[in-house]
């Protein structure tokens, strides 16, 4: 995996949330087809650019919930 690979995974994970309000890993798995790795990857990203929020499920603290920062 390279900078560019992690970046266009970025804007598929980006794509994928923009029509949702929030996602969970799995959801944006079957959403982008993209592999976890590239997912975490692609999230590590948008995260350091501010823009998602990274949250625990309250109901499976395993899973993760993404959701974009509203501006």
């Amino acid at each position: 995996m390279n900078v560019e690979t992690i970046g266009t995974a970025a804007g598929a994970v980006w794509q994928a949330l923009s029509t949702a309000d929030a996602l969970g890993l799995k959801q944006i798995k079957k959403e982008t087809k993209l592999k976890k790795d590239e997912i975490l990857a692609a999230l590590g990203w948008l995260a350091r650019e501010g823009k998602v929020n990274i949250d625990v499920d309250p109901e499976d603290e395993k899973e993760l919930i993404v959701s974009l920062v509203q501006a």
